[in-house]
This record gives C-alpha cells, sequence and structure tokens, in this order.
C-alpha cells in the first residue's frame, strides 16, 4: 500500500499542481516580455556638447543633456532605459582662452583637382555633357599649434575663427577620350620565305581625362606575303642569347674533391650550372670581411623563328661569350641596437598640447660588401611631450619691452643741425630723449594662466611685430631768474602785536613782489620785506579831513575849516574813537574865501616822494608841495604872497639808512622726521603719501643791510620766515636692471681639436637709473666667458691593408668553357680595411664611418695576364712641366717578355706606350659680372645687438666706392673662384653720395618802430633766405614776421574851474549844459579791445619748444579812438580773457635712422646674379622743418661669382649584350663633373670630380639591367617623343593653369605563334606649362560613289584618332530615303533615286521616283538588266547615237515635269472615260434586245492606280 502511495503520490502532485505551475510559467515568460519590450521602447536621447568652461587648457569641462524618452516620443524616468547603454553626460575639454590666439591658427592645403559627383543618372548625364559637368574638390583644414605644427581639436581654432570650407563646387570638363596619333607606315618585311610579320605604332598624344574612353591598342601586325619555303629548306639565322647574371655563390665543399668539369645547360632558365665535379685548389679568398665567390649565366642560341637551336651554331666567333665571372659575395650593412632616447627637446609647453622632439641613435657594426642592403638611418627622431602625463612648465611668449626714458637733452637736437656745434651750459626748449628697447620673455604661471614678466632679454627675432621708438621730443624748461618789482615805499610804525593801545617800539616796513618767479635754479628770490625800529608804535590813528571854508562873514574873506577825525586801524578801517590815543589838535583851522579883487591860490599840491628812502650824515630825505597863483589882484586887492610861500618843505624818513631783512638758505633735501612718521602712520598728505611726508629745514636769520647778521630782535618777528615745513619725501629708486640675457649658446657640434677658444656672452640693460639715494646701478653690463665642455671631435682613420692576390674564376668551373681554361683573366681582389682611434688603437667600423668619411673601397678589379696577352711595366712619373702655359707633359711605360716580339703589341693605336696631357696653367682671366652697386659708405658703425644702442654716428654722405662683382675664368675658360683673380671677388670704383644742404636764413632785424603813438601797437622784426635747400636739406620755414607788442602810454587831459568870485552881480558861467546825446560826436561807448598775438617769445637759450605770447589789452571807444582806460574801468565792463598763453614753437627734427645692417647671405650658393642686401629702419621720423628721411632704405650690391660644381649624368647607352646578340644586358651613362655659373644658358665644362663632393643615392646609378629582344620575341619600342603641351580647354577657355603631355611605348610582336602571349603597352603623362588650347574637328573628303573618307583632324593640322565627338560624327556612306526599291532605280550622287541608263525617270509630285520607264526604241537586250550593278555601264555607243535625237526626257533640268507629259496624260484620260462610255452604252442596249443569258461569273477589275490601266 505504501508503495502504491509512493508512486501514486507525483501523479497527484502533477494534477494538484501542474495547473498552478504552468501559470506562473506563462507569466515568467509575459514578464519576460515586457522587459524586453520595454528595452525596445525606451531609448536614451542626447543633447548637443555645451561650451568649455573651467580653467584655460585641457582642464576644461563640457556638458550635455541626457533623457530617457519613450518610441512615441514622450519624456520618461531614467529608470525605464537602460542603465548601461546610458551616454556620457560631461567630457574633459580644452578651454580656449583670448591668448591662445598667438598659438593656434588654421592650416588649409590647396584644393585637390576636382572630381566628379557620384550620383544617380551619373552615365545618363555624362552621354548629354556638352561643355562641362558638375563636380566637387576637397582641401584639408587642420588646427594646428604653430610651436611644433602638431595638430589639435578644430574647436580651438573655431573659438577665433569659423572653419574654412574643405569643399566647394567646381566644374569638371567632359569626359576627354584617349587621342592617338595616326599608325605609322608598315614595317619592312623580311627577304626570303621564312613566314614572318610586319607591324605598325602609334603614339600617344593626350591621356584620357575625367572618364574619358581609355587608348586603344597602339600597335597593329600582320603576316608578311611571303612564298611558303619548300620543305627543309628554311633560311634562318641565329642569334647568341645570354642570361642574366646569377646569384654570387661561394664554391661547394664537393667541388674542390671530386674531379669534373661544368657545362652550359641549355635547357633551364634557372641560371644555375650542372657541375659534376671540381677540380683544383680552393678558389675562395677571405681579407677582412670580403669573400670573393663566383657567378655564371646561361647562353643559349636563338633561330630567327624564336626557337631554340644548337650553341654550336652560334658560336662561329674566335670570342667565346664569358659565361662566368668573379663576384663579391653580398653582405648587409649591420647595426646595433638603438640607443635608449634622448630627453626631450621642449620642457614647456601649453597644457597637454606640448610636443618636442627626442632622438635616438645606433652604430655600424660592419659595413655593406658588394650588393648587399646599404645601411639604414643611423638617427631616429619623433615628437614628443615631456615628462610623460605630466603637464609641462608653460613655455614663454615674447614681448617688446622698454626703459624708461631718459633725461631730455637739446644737445641731441642741435647736433642734426650742426654737429659741430659748442658745446653751452644752461640749454633749454626743445630735445630729444631716447629710451632702450629689447625682446623680453613673459612666463604664463602653470594653472593661472596669468602671464609673469620676466625681464630677460631675448634675441630681437624673437618678438614680432614693429618694435616701439627709441627716441621722442621732449622739452626741457628754460632757466628764469626771480625777478622782483621795486620797493614801496615805507609804511607807518606799526607795533609787533596791537594788544597794547599806547605807542610803544615798533617797525616800519617796506615791501616788493614777485614779478617772474625762478625757474631751474637753486638761488631762491631775494627778501622782499625790509624793516626799520621805531618808536611811538600805533595800531589805530586819527585820519583827519578838513571841511569846507566857512567865511567869518560875507561871501570872501577870512574864514575856517572844522576839522573831522575819524580813528582808524592801519587797514582803513573805521573803528571805536576809544582805540586813539587822544584827539589832535586843533580842531578849527583857519582859511580864506578870495573876494573878487584878491589873488587866488591853488591849492596845495599832494607831498611829492621823499628824496631818500632814510637819513644819514650826507644826505636827509626831504619831500615837498607847491601851490601856484590862479589870478592876480585887481587894484584894492589882496596882494599875492611872495615867491617862498607858495613852497613848503619838510624833512622825511628821518631814520637812518639801517633796515634789517629776514635772511633764509636754501630748503634742505626732503628727509625723515618723527614727527613725520606718525603722520604717515595715521593720514596722507594732500593725498600722495605712497612714498611718505617728511620735513625741509631752512635757516633763518636777521641781517642788517650795512653789516651782517644781527639778533633775531631787530627784525619784526611777525613776518619772520618758516624754518621748517612738511614736504613729500622723494621716492627712493633704485636702479632697475634686466637679469642677464642667457649665454649666447655653445656649439653642439663637435670642434677640431685644434680650434681656438669659443666664446660666450650675456649682457643686461638698464631700465630705470637710481635716484634719491636708491642703489646705484652695477658697473658690468655685458659678460663675457669660454664656452666649457665643447665636445672635441673624436679622430679617427682609416687604415688599408694589402691588396690579396687576385681571384680568378674557380678552375672547376672554368675549365667546361671552351677557351676558358687557361687560369688568367679578369678578376677580383680584395684587402682588410680598419678602423683606428687618434692613438692608433683599433676602434669600431662605425666610429669611422661616422667621423673619418667614406670607407675605402674593399674590392678592385684586377688582370692576371693570359700567355698571348701584351704586358707593360708600370707607368712612369710625368715630366716636369715649365712656367709656359702651353706646355705639355708626358708619361711612358715599356713591353715587357715575350710582348716585345708580338706584332699586335707593337700597334701603339690599340697599345699606347706614351700619354701626353697639358699641363696645369696657374694664368687667370676676370670678367665683370651684373651691375654697379649702390654707392656704399664704410666706416660707420656695425650693426649691434638690439638693446645695445651704437656708440658713433654712421657717416651718411661723402665719398664712397662702388662695387662690381668679377668673374674669374682660367686658361681653359673654366670658372674658378674670384679670389685667384681679386682678393675681394670686386671691382672698386670711387663714387659721391652727395650731402645734403639745408636751408639758410639770416639773422634776425632789428625791431621795428611800434606801430601806434598812442596805445598798443606791433613792432616787427624778419628774417630773408640765403641759401635754398638741396639733397634733402631742411626745407625753408615759412617767413613768417616776428611781431612784439608794445604800447606809448600817451595821455592828455584839460581842465577848467572857477577861480574866483565876480566883481557885480553877474553870475558865473553855468556849471552845466544838457544837450541831446549824439552817438560819436558829444556821446560815446566805449569796450575792451586786444591786440593781435605777439610771435611765440622763447627763452635766450632755446631754439624751440614752450614758449609765451603775449597781447595787450586797450580801451577804445566808439568811433575807433584809443582812450584812456580808465574810462572802461569807470563803467565797470567785464575783461577779456587772459592777455598771455603758453605757445609751441615746432622743433625740426631730423629723420633718423638705424645704423646699416650686415650685409645678408648671397641669395645663390654659387654662379651668377646672386645679389646680397642691406637695410635700415626710421628710428626717429622727422618732424617740423627737419630733413626727411631718404626714400632708399635698402642697398644691394651682386655677389661674387663663384664657381658651381655639379654632377652631369650623360645619356643612358643602348641595351649592349657583352659577347652575344641579345638577352640581359647593361645600359651605361657617364657622370661628370662641371663647373658652370648657373645661369640657363650656362656652359659646362668638365673637372676634377674631387669638386663635386658625394653623389645622391639615385644620381650614382650608372648601370641599369636591360634587355635586348631576341628574333621572335615581344618587346617594348623606344618611348615616344612627348607629345605637345595641351590645355584642358572649356568653349575655347583654359580650365587650368598647366597643361599636359604625353609619350608611349608600343609592344611589338616579331613572332605570330607568340602574338596571343604579347600584350601591353606604356604611357607617361607629366605636368607642363606654356600649353595651348586645341579643337578636336571632324575632316571628311569628297563623296565618290556615296562613300567618303570621315577622320579626326586637331586644330593645328595633325590627323588624330579619338578626340572628336561620336555624336556628331558625319556618315561615311550616303544613302537614299526613302530606298531605292523600285526597278532599274539607284541611289544618285545627289542622295535621290535615279533610273539607270536607258531608262527614264517617273516622278511623283513630291518629287521622289515613281518608276522607271524604259526609253522607247532600244532594242538592245543588254539595257534590260536589272541588277544594279549595271547601272553605270556604258551602252553601246551604236545604238545611243540612233536614240539620241528623239529620246524622251519628261523631266526639266530643274526636276519638274514637263508640259507636254501633262497633256499626255490629261488626253490618256479623257480616251479611257470615252471606252468606258461607249462601253456601258453598248451593253445596255444589247439587254433590252435580248434575252437573259445564263448566269456567269463576274468579272472584277483591279485599279492598281496606275494611269495607263
Amino acid at each position: 500500500m505504501l508503495l502504491q502511495q509512493n508512486w501514486v503520490s507525483p501523479h497527484w502532485a502533477w494534477h494538484s499542481l501542474g495547473k498552478p505551475f504552468l501559470l506562473f510559467v506563462f507569466l515568467m515568460l509575459q514578464t519576460a516580455d515586457l522587459q524586453a519590450r520595454r528595452g525596445h521602447q525606451f531609448v536614451w536621447k542626447t543633447g548637443h556638447w555645451g561650451r568649455c568652461i573651467g580653467d584655460c587648457g585641457s582642464g576644461g569641462l563640457r556638458s550635455r543633456a541626457v533623457w530617457c524618452t519613450h518610441a512615441e516620443g514622450w519624456t520618461t524616468f531614467h529608470a525605464n532605459c537602460d542603465q548601461q547603454d546610458k551616454p556620457e553626460s560631461q567630457r574633459r575639454c580644452f578651454k580656449v582662452c583670448d591668448w591662445h590666439l598667438e598659438l593656434f591658427e588654421w592650416e588649409v592645403s590647396g584644393w585637390d583637382r576636382c572630381g566628379l559627383v557620384s550620383a544617380a543618372g551619373a552615365e545618363a548625364g555624362a552621354q548629354l555633357c556638352v561643355t562641362a559637368q558638375h563636380g566637387l574638390q576637397r582641401r584639408s583644414v587642420r588646427c594646428l599649434q604653430k610651436l611644433n605644427r602638431t595638430v589639435v581639436s578644430s574647436e580651438i581654432c573655431e573659438y577665433f575663427a569659423p572653419q574654412p570650407p574643405a569643399e566647394q563646387a567646381c566644374l569638371v570638363p567632359c569626359p576627354r577620350d584617349c587621342v592617338v596619333s595616326q599608325f605609322s607606315g608598315w614595317s619592312p618585311c623580311g627577304t626570303g620565305c621564312a613566314r614572318s610579320l610586319q607591324h605598325r605604332t602609334r603614339a600617344v598624344i593626350a591621356p584620357p581625362l575625367y572618364g574619358g574612353a581609355p587608348c586603344p591598342n597602339l600597335t597593329e601586325s600582320r603576316a608578311c606575303r611571303a612564298p611558303a619555303c619548300p620543305l627543309g629548306e628554311e633560311q634562318h639565322t641565329y642569334s647568341l642569347r645570354l642570361g642574366p647574371w646569377g646569384e654570387c655563390r661561394l664554391p661547394h665543399p664537393r667541388d674542390v674533391e671530386l674531379p669534373g668539369r661544368t657545362m652550359l645547360d641549355l635547357g633551364s632558365d634557372s641560371g644555375e650550372r650542372s657541375t659534376s665535379g671540381l677540380a683544383g685548389s680552393h678558389p675562395h679568398h677571405r681579407a677582412g670581411e670580403v669573400e670573393i665567390g663566383y657567378q655564371s649565366r646561361q647562353a643559349w642560341c636563338v633561330r630567327s623563328d624564336g626557337k631554340h637551336a644548337a650553341l654550336s651554331l652560334c658560336l662561329q666567333d674566335p670570342v667565346t661569350p664569358v659565361t662566368s665571372r668573379s663576384c663579391v659575395i653580398p653582405k648587409d650593412c649591420t647595426t646595433s641596437e638603438w640607443s635608449p632616447w634622448s630627453p626631450c627637446s621642449r620642457s614647456c609647453g601649453w597644457g597637454s598640447l606640448a610636443a618636442g622632439l627626442r632622438s635616438r641613435r645606433r652604430r655600424v657594426r660592419s659595413v655593406a660588401v658588394g650588393a648587399g642592403k646599404p645601411c639604414p638611418e643611423l638617427e631616429e627622431r619623433e615628437a614628443c611631450s615631456g615628462g610623460g602625463k605630466a603637464l609641462l612648465q608653460p613655455c614663454p611668449r615674447f614681448a617688446w619691452k622698454t626703459s624708461e626714458w631718459k633725461a631730455c637733452q637739446v644737445s641731441l637736437l642741435l647736433d642734426q643741425q650742426d654737429p659741430h656745434h659748442q658745446k653751452q651750459a644752461g640749454l633749454c626748449g626743445g630735445g630729444i630723449q631716447t629710451r632702450v628697447v629689447y625682446c623680453a620673455q613673459i612666463v604664463v604661471e602653470l594653472g593661472t594662466h596669468r602671464p609673469k614678466e620676466v625681464a630677460r632679454p631675448v634675441d630681437g627675432k624673437l618678438c614680432q611685430g614693429p618694435a616701439p621708438t627709441t627716441s621722442q621730443l621732449c622739452h626741457l624748461p628754460c632757466l628764469a631768474e626771480c625777478a622782483v618789482s621795486s620797493w614801496s615805499p615805507w609804511g607807518p610804525c606799526l607795533p609787533e602785536s596791537c594788544q597794547h593801545r599806547h605807542g610803544g617800539r615798533g617797525f616800519r616796513m617796506r615791501q616788493r613782489q614777485v614779478m617772474v618767479d625762478p625757474v631751474g635754479t637753486l638761488a631762491g628770490c631775494p627778501h622782499l620785506v625790509e624793516s626799520i625800529p621805531c618808536e611811538d608804535a600805533r595800531c589805530h590813528e586819527w585820519v583827519v579831513s578838513e571841511g569846507a571854508c566857512v567865511t567869518d562873514r560875507g561871501k570872501c574873506g577870512p574864514g575856517h575849516r572844522v576839522l573831522k577825525a575819524v580813528c582808524k586801524s592801519r587797514k582803513g578801517e573805521e573803528v571805536p574813537h576809544h582805540l586813539c590815543s587822544e584827539l589832535p589838535r586843533p580842531e578849527v583851522v583857519a582859511c580864506e574865501v578870495p573876494c573878487a579883487r584878491d589873488c587866488v591860490l591853488s591849492e596845495w599840491s599832494p607831498w611829492s616822494p621823499c628824496s631818500h628812502s632814510c637819513s644819514s650824515k650826507n644826505a636827509e630825505g626831504t619831500q615837498s608841495r607847491s601851490r601856484s597863483i590862479l589870478a592876480l589882484p585887481a587894484e584894492g586887492g589882496k596882494a599875492c604872497p611872495p615867491e617862498r610861500a607858495l613852497q613848503e618843505q619838510r624833512a622825511c624818513n628821518e631814520h637812518l639808512c639801517v633796515h634789517f631783512f629776514w635772511e633764509v638758505s636754501p630748503w634742505s633735501s626732503c628727509s625723515e622726521d618723527v614727527l613725520g612718521t606718525a603722520l604717515n602712520a595715521t593720514s596722507s598728505w594732500s593725498g600722495e603719501a605712497a612714498c611718505g611726508v617728511g620735513i625741509q629745514t631752512r635757516k633763518v636769520f636777521c641781517r642788517k643791510s650795512s653789516s651782517g647778521q644781527v639778533t633775531p630782535k631787530r627784525c619784526p618777528e611777525s613776518i619772520r620766515p618758516e624754518a621748517v615745513r612738511p614736504c613729500l619725501l622723494p621716492c627712493r629708486k633704485d636702479c632697475v636692471v634686466t637679469l642677464f640675457s642667457e649665454w649666447t649658446p655653445c656649439p653642439t657640434a663637435c670642434q677640431p681639436g685644434n680650434a681656438t677658444a669659443v666664446k660666450q656672452s650675456r649682457y643686461r640693460i638698464i631700465l630705470q637709473d637710481s635716484a634719491s639715494g636708491g642703489q646705484a646701478c652695477p658697473d658690468t653690463l655685458y659678460e663675457e666667458r669660454e664656452c666649457e665642455d665643447v665636445p672635441i671631435c673624436p679622430v679617427y682613420r682609416w687604415r688599408s691593408h694589402r691588396w690579396s692576390p687576385c681571384v680568378l674564376v674557380p678552375a672547376s668551373v672554368r675549365q667546361g668553357l671552351p677557351g676558358q681554361s687557361e687560369a688568367c683573366g679578369h678578376g677580383l681582389q680584395s684587402r682588410a680595411v680598419t678602423c683606428l682611434s687618434e692613438q692608433g688603437g683599433p676602434a669600431a667600423v662605425g666610429d669611422c664611418v661616422r667621423w673619418a668619411g667614406a670607407m675605402p673601397a674593399l674590392v678592385q678589379e684586377c688582370l692576371i695576364p693570359c700567355k698571348d696577352d701584351c704586358t707593360f711595366t708600370p707607368w712612369t712619373k710625368f715630366t716636369a712641366c715649365s712656367s709656359d702655359c702651353d706646355t705639355t707633359r708626358s708619361r711612358r711605360r715599356s713591353l715587357t717578355g715575350r710582348s716585345r716580339k708580338r706584332d699586335k703589341c707593337q700597334n701603339t693605336e690599340v697599345y699606347p706606350q706614351v700619354e701626353t696631357e697639358p699641363c696645369p696653367c696657374e694664368a687667370f682671366t676676370s670678367q665683370p659680372h651684373g651691375n654697379w652697386s649702390d654707392c656704399i659708405i664704410r666706416g660707420g658703425p656695425s650693426e649691434l645687438q638690439l638693446g645695445m644702442p651704437a656708440q658713433a654716428a654712421a657717416r651718411e654722405c661723402g665719398q664712397g666706392v662702388r662695387l662690381r662683382a668679377i668673374a674669374c675664368y682660367d686658361s681653359a675658360g673654366r670658372l674658378v673662384e674670384p679670389s685667384r683673380c681679386s682678393s675681394s671677388g670686386y671691382i672698386e670704383e670711387p663714387c659721391t653720395v652727395p650731402c645734403p644742404f639745408d636751408c639758410k636764413l639770416s639773422d634776425w632785424s632789428s625791431w621795428s618802430p611800434c606801430s601806434s603813438s598812442c596805445g598798443p601797437g606791433v613792432r616787427v622784426r624778419s628774417k630773408w633766405l640765403k641759401e635754398k635747400p638741396y639733397n634733402g636739406g631742411r626745407p625753408c620755414p615759412k617767413l613768417d614776421l616776428r611781431n612784439q607788442v608794445c604800447d606809448p602810454n600817451i595821455m592828455q587831459t584839460r581842465t577848467r574851474q572857477v577861480l574866483r568870485s565876480p566883481v557885480s552881480s553877474k553870475p558865473c558861467p553855468e556849471d552845466s549844459q544838457m544837450k541831446p546825446c549824439i552817438l560819436n560826436q558829444n556821446c560815446f561807448q566805449y569796450q575792451y579791445n586786444l591786440t593781435g598775438w605777439s610771435g611765440c617769445q622763447l627763452g635766450a637759450n632755446a631754439t624751440c619748444g614752450h614758449g609765451e605770447r603775449r597781447r595787450l589789452l586797450s580801451c577804445r571807444r566808439s568811433d575807433g579812438a584809443t582812450v584812456s582806460m580808465q574810462l572802461c574801468q569807470r563803467l565797470h565792463l567785464e575783461k577779456p580773457v587772459p592777455t598771455s598763453s603758453r605757445c609751441v614753437v615746432g622743433c625740426a627734427v631730423d629723420c633718423q635712422l638705424s645704423p646699416w645692417s650686415a650685409w645678408s647671405q648671397c641669395s645663390h650658393t654659387c654662379g651668377a646674379g646672386g645679389q646680397m642686401v642691406r637695410g635700415r629702419s626710421v628710428v626717429l621720423r622727422a618732424a617740423g622743418e627737419g630733413r626727411p628721411c631718404p626714400e632708399q632704405l635698402t642697398q644691394h650690391r651682386s655677389c661674387p661669382v663663384k664657381p658651381c660644381y655639379s654632377w652631369l649624368l650623360g645619356p643612358w647607352s643602348p641595351c649592349t649584350v657583352q659577347g652575344g646578340q641579345c638577352g640581359d644586358g647593361l645600359q651605361v651613362r657617364n657622370l661628370t663633373c662641371v663647373v658652370h655659373d648657373g645661369s640657363v644658358s650656362a656652359t659646362s665644362k668638365p673637372v676634377e670630380n674631387a669638386l663635386c663632393g658625394e653623389l645622391t643615392s639615385k644620381e650614382s646609378v650608372l648601370q641599369l639591367p636591360c634587355s635586348v629582344p631576341c628574333p621572335g620575341d615581344c618587346h617594348l619600342t623606344e618611348w615616344s617623343e612627348w607629345s605637345s603641351c595641351e590645355l584642358t580647354c572649356i568653349s575655347g577657355r583654359s580650365f587650368e593653369t598647366t597643361g599636359r603631355q604625353s609619350r608611349s611605348r608600343a609592344f611589338v610582336v616579331q613572332s605570330a605563334e607568340k602574338r596571343e602571349s604579347c600584350s601591353g603597352q606604356e604611357m607617361e603623362t607629366r605636368p607642363c606649362s606654356g600649353g595651348k588650347c586645341y579643337d578636336y574637328l571632324w575632316q571628311s573628303s569628297l563623296w565618290r560613289d556615296n562613300v567618303r573618307t570621315v577622320w579626326c583632324q586637331r586644330s593645328d593640322g595633325m590627323n588624330v584618332t579619338g578626340g572628336c565627338s561620336l555624336r556628331t560624327k558625319p556618315a561615311e556612306v550616303r544613302h537614299c530615303s526613302p530606298p531605292c526599291k523600285k526597278p532599274f532605280s539607284y541611289c544618285t550622287q545627289r542622295g535621290v533615286c535615279g533610273c539607270e541608263r536607258g531608262y527614264t525617270e517617273v516622278m511623283r509630285s513630291n518629287g521622289l521616283l515613281d518608276y522607271c520607264v524604259k526609253v522607247p526604241g532600244l532594242e538592245d537586250k543588254k539595257a534590260d538588266v536589272k541588277t544594279i550593278a549595271g547601272k553605270n555601264k556604258p551602252v553601246n555607243s551604236k545604238m545611243h547615237d540612233i536614240f539620241k535625237g528623239w529620246s524622251i526626257q519628261p523631266f526639266n533640268p530643274d526636276g519638274k515635269l514637263k508640259i507636254w507629259v501633262y497633256g499626255v496624260s490629261a488626253g490618256g484620260f479623257f480616251i479611257i472615260i470615252f471606252l468606258i462610255f461607249t462601253s456601258y452604252l453598248m451593253c445596255k442596249k444589247t439587254k433590252q434586245h435580248q434575252s437573259p443569258p445564263p448566269q456567269q461569273k463576274p468579272l472584277t477589275l483591279a485599279y492598281d492606280g496606275d494611269i495607263d490601266m
């Protein structure tokens, strides 16, 4: 039961759990399907990358948006998209900053050739091409770093400039088919009965372009029509064919042991021999690293039909071909391993974009021998970026820097006007100041990319752009002494202070004012106040004024004046009475009013000025006043007082002539003070506390005029000058110099051991001179030292050992050859070459390869004479030459041994025993070459480095020389070094550069009188022209008059007054009248008036610069009269602008030039036509009336004509096969060292090979393998001549600047059996200049039997194949349309159908042939021949004559039907109608009278359109 339960349980489980399990599996599958679908429904989307942000350089960062979208386009959560496929949202980038502009640039290549745009329907379009078709051309556009030309991201350059387009549309001409010439004539056929071929060839004129048809076959061949040869009687020629030389090899060891012989293998092409054995000694010789072996080649005998024949048929000549020879076993050059890479040459850079160069070397272990591979490059370079991934220090940039301007110097300006002027002190006005300009490097701090200047001067070539100016105009103020006015009168006695009311001790003072402030002088102005001690000093005093005279009785007579007293201060201000001491007495003063008959006196005049400013024993001061008699008395009147009573005199300035004044010493220099230090720490003074506030002190002491210093009490303390004052401390200026420049580089290449010591130098520049106690400038500005650790070139030399014996081909190889059993002939011999150090010890081969030059030859050819050869003694030395250039020298040799008895050896043409050559000649001749140079002034200073000013001025004019180059030739007419004829290589000739002469003016004339006698006016002075300028001298200034304002100050006045009252009661005349005011008659208006400006007045020692000009102010009445200034002042009119202003007199500055630069290198290294140039630049441009700059800033001169040496390669010789008629051979060319002058028309003359130096590998190829075709072989012809230069043109205009020319080689087939296997032809095309546009047009001959010849012809008359459009090709065979299918018809020359002879054409109305009618009366049956071939056959002449007169011709000569034809046609038509009508009547009548006949078949008439039916 249990067992059953165990078996039943799974069954129950399946029934109970199966459905849920299936449901679960179904749900899992649905979930997986949903996940899969979801993966396809949701995808990542990205936006565009943003701008690069962050620090400058490679530390930037750019971002973009990334989001998840549904397939339908709506955006959803990122979780719905696959996170593994999420694109990046940030990326590192290179942040471009503005200062990167100098580091990067776009590099744009030239446009490529225009190519067709591949598109659908291009083939159809090509067929419709008329002139040109649309194309596209591309070019390379890259963003480069300027320093090392490395490619960087294009975004960097796009920051500064948009990317140039890399593609542009263009036109491609229509496809041009290949154009070939006409075929040449057929080659001749061979004589005899042998079958042969003849051929003809043509050449390529223009290659196929732009998809045109390729070139057709350039060769045609055909069999010659020769009679068949009888069996066994074929006639053949035989040629010896030699194969290529086999590999050079060493004899096999078994070749030494086994005897045998070497046979020529005629059946294989391997180039090896069937050797059964060798006899003799070991044929191989070793010398050093050279092994000499042998090589062989095959020989066949070839019949004229190309088949092989027995070798004996070809070996008819006594000279057998050489099929074996000695050779050098080739060994390749071996080198060592590469050395480690050198440090990177660039130790700085811009971020990650830095790139420098590093190199490594390898050494030669063994040189190449024989045909071994030559040595590879021994040095390798590659770009590098410094220290791995670490950023390099930023590279310096360079910019122009300047020192501070030096002090203004007037003498520099005067030197231009007169170099010999005497030096004088006190010069002022306009001048010139200079500064040093130099190129400095700017280092950018890493990470910040902020420029940090390093003042280290570098070579000026590193700075770009023009350098700043080194000179400028300046102004030096003129010295001015202090000018003061005269003393004022002595003032009242004043106390020191007014605190005391009562009188006491005081001082009387007088002043003077400063009229002109001092400029540039240490001495200031003199004292401006003087004082005198006095007693009874008062601060206030009574000021008494008199009233009118009041008579005691009546209108005249004695009376009195009332005095009015006012207490006033010394300043004139009214003050209270109590400040004054006591009232003045008396208060009333007697006076008298003159009666009618009395004497009338005037009022007292004011007191005159005191006669002396002080009183002494010999002189006292007095002053006086007077009055005059105005009216004499009448009878009975009061008499006038006596003369002495009209004057009064009183003493004045009674004080002694001893006055006192304060005197001061000059101010001391500004120095620090304790108080000033505290002041600096708390506040600023006048806003300028950069260098602090200090104090200045001076001594103040009281001085007595007559003696010396006195006690300070003698001078008033109130006006005592200050002894201390604050001042701005002058900023301490230390001397500022640049860092020393880098040491000039020592030579990196090694120097010979006996070379002189090389020195290096450095310099520095003063940027700022010291001032105010600053650190002084150093004495050393230039340093020099010898270079240390200069590599000395090692000395190595080659040592050549003795030559080995001559090595021939092994005897075993030589014995199998006919006539070569003797051990003689040409062979090779070798020698060992070793490398020795300077001490003579052994050294590595690579050292000698590097330092000792080319290796001596290891192998040379040698000759072992055979027993039948002629032997000679060695050549003797050449005989001595005499001094004459036309002599010769010779050397001799003589026969030795048995050769002296052989007749062939006595033939001196074949075996010369004397050689003669001309003696070398040392006579040279010179010829002038080129034009004369500019006139060169010698002796000027040489060009110094920028920042190091010249010490002497260059001479610009005067005596000089001009040069003309010479070419030097030897006696053979060969160009040699010019030093053989002249030490300088020039012909010199004196010349003169005219000196400039400036305009010369006279001195100033004296001043003219003032232009106005009253009021302001003008006075003038002038100069006049003495000498005009020439040769670029200073131009003349404008001859303006110098004017100066003046004022005579002449005034006239008149007055009137009542002198006394009248006697009677008659009144005095009225003292005022009124009448209408009329302008400019009795009424006037007044205004201020200004004179014109005077000339600019300079200081006494100034010639130009800042000055002052003045104008005077006057009062002008409305009628134009100049009146007293008081009239304008009373009206309180506004005064105009200031009457003086500053002005500038322009300085005449001559153009200042830099010294001439050194002469440049010659533009040609050798030959004629080379030029040398030197230049100078404008340092200071001319200003004002200065001497202008010359036009010539460069000078040229021809270079000495040095000989040009070059290798001249001769033409390749025809292919020659030594010892055979065909097969593999050699073609050689000669190499000659020639001298010439480098011009196009130069003639070259041979010279010694040593003068030309080493050859390039391409030029050193003097032998090339070639092949001479054997009879029956296919071979290429020689290259055709280059075709004429042809341009690609569209509508007659050139499409390209360069043309093309072509040449070709055709294959020639000599044997009919090899015609199928021979194929191929060659074509070359090269660009050319000076091409022409050619048109290709179809040409045709005249029609002949409806056939003509059509061909293509170029516009220059050359008949070609190709080039003409096939669509426009004319027909070669003419056909009639419609075709002539009528019997007896044919196509005529006019292209219309006609009839054969004996037939007449019957034409339709449209002019086409209808049919042919036989001419009536012709019985000749031959005329009925209906073959088209007989249409042109002549008919029987007798029959033709019979019917000649009445033959019917229906057509006129113009092709129209004759009139009688129409008549005959009409008559025939009417006859037919009549017959039909008659028949109808007869039939009808018969029917009426007869019974109907039995039924019959109907008759049907068919009308085929013929009118004669």
